[in-house]
């Protein structure tokens, strides 16, 4: 009788180490068959075809290829939508079951649905598994079992619940011998897929002690290298989240609030996944935004004749990555002193940035345009000036972006008004609520 084998399908959790789904999916004691999808759904609708998150899955899954080959497997690259490519897979080889992570946005919500379908109707378990979060979406709820809308006590009862041994690595003797080897072993080209490589470039996996625990002081600050730059690490899963929250928790507990963040948002989403396409307080919808196109390309393009926001565009159009403070800034002045719609900015980020992640990117975006969950109120609007003098007075990360802010092309003045568009922005939302 021939074996059956057990695939493990990589898609947020392009790692071998501490790997939740992949840990169990071995310990069955039967061969198992390392998959990863490059999947059409999401790749046919990219605009750009140099797109680096493209770029950098497709490197960590080339280093993944061949690190397995050291092992006497490889990876199953397939390019194709995830029902085709599970329809050939099962066609190829005898499989007992699929192991894979949860993912929880929505488009993946219906995937896994669908492919576990398609494998159920042949006989194939579906298993999935807790990796990217410390704690699902139903597992921090108020006392009246209901989700919370506001981060603090959100993140008290986050430390309440998590156990104890929630930083602990999965055991780092994974059993090699188990690992299946494929029966073709060609990974697509970037080229074989209609996209090309990008040349921005793309920040390491490494980050010192000492940056963890200046963290808190120096993370406001652009001109600082103050930042963990691991974020687009976290979105593919490349690093193991357990490891870095156990530093952070050694070292920083800013830190450590900042990845309490990010489960915050997904929960937000897991649960409410019309924020994708709607204000979470729907009252928000019925604002009369500006429909300027003009006014949303001159931001897009970092021409607004705001310094720290014309910087920040321009730093995200050159190297796909933009400092979280000035993320806050920009997406306030789109919002509220051009009072354009935030879906228009969260999609421009979610073509831009290495780091995109949707349920961050919405949470920020509806954060900052007061829409959200725990929302600045709509009243404080940021003054893009005011930001300026405190997080980069010496203009060290302006003038590093924006380097003809003393030459004669660029604006002698901001594109609007700040004090009138400010006081406009709160009569807008004021008159709905």
């Amino acid at each position: 009788m021939a074996e059956k084998y057990i695939a493990f399908w990589f898609r947020r959790d392009l790692r071998l180490f501490d790997n939740t789904g992949l840990y169990h999916a071995l310990k069955q004691g039967k061969k198992v068959l390392p998959v990863f999808i490059f999947d059409r759904d999401i790749l046919d609708k990219l605009e750009d075809k140099d797109d680096v998150r493209v770029t950098f899955i497709h490197r960590e899954i080339t280093a993944m290829h061949e690190d397995l080959k050291g092992k006497g497997s490889g990876l199953v690259v397939k390019y194709a939508t995830p029902e085709a490519a599970w329809q050939e897979i099962t066609e190829e080889y005898d499989l007992s079951a699929v192991y894979t992570n949860r993912d929880y946005e929505p488009y993946a919500k219906k995937r896994d649905a669908a492919i576990g379908d398609l494998l159920a109707e042949k006989g194939i378990e579906f298993n999935t598994f807790k990796d990217q979060v410390f704690l699902e979406s139903q597992e921090v709820l108020t006392g009246k079992g209901t989700p919370y809308h506001v981060f603090s006590p959100y993140a008290r009862k986050w430390r309440e619940v998590l156990p104890k041994d929630a930083f602990e690595a999965l055991p780092s003797a994974l059993l090699h011998e188990n690992w299946a080897k494929p029966n073709a072993l060609a990974i697509p080209s970037l080229e074989d897929m209609g996209f090309v490589a990008s040349s921005i470039e793309i920040p390491g996996k490494e980050v010192s002690d000492e940056l963890l625990k200046q963290y808190h002081e120096n993370r406001n600050l652009p001109a600082k290298q103050g930042t963990s730059r691991l974020s687009h690490h976290l979105r593919f899963g490349t690093i193991s989240l357990r490891d870095l929250a156990k530093r952070a928790a050694n070292l920083n507990d800013t830190y450590l609030n900042e990845l309490i963040w990010r489960e915050f948002y997904m929960m937000i989403l897991d649960n409410y996944p019309r924020v994708v396409d709607t204000s979470f307080n729907e009252k928000y919808d019925q604002v009369a935004w500006n429909r300027s196109e003009e006014d949303f390309q001159r931001w897009c393009e970092g021409k607004t004749g705001v310094p720290i926001v014309d910087a920040g565009m321009r730093q995200l159009n050159t190297i796909g990555y933009m400092h979280n403070r000035v993320r806050m800034i920009v997406a306030s002045f789109l919002t509220k002193n051009l009072l354009i719609d935030w879906r228009w900015g969260e999609a421009y980020f979610a073509r831009k940035l290495l780091d995109f992640e949707l349920s961050s990117n919405n949470g920020g975006w509806q954060w900052a345009a007061s829409t959200g969950t725990d929302a600045a109120p709509y009243f404080r609007v940021f003054n893009p000036i005011s930001q300026q003098k405190k997080f980069d007075p010496q203009l060290a990360y302006t003038k590093q972006w924006v380097s003809d802010l003393y030459s004669d092309s660029y604006p002698k003045a901001p594109m609007v008004d700040l004090k009138e568009t400010r006081k406009r922005a709160i009569e807008a939302f004021r008159a709905v609520g």
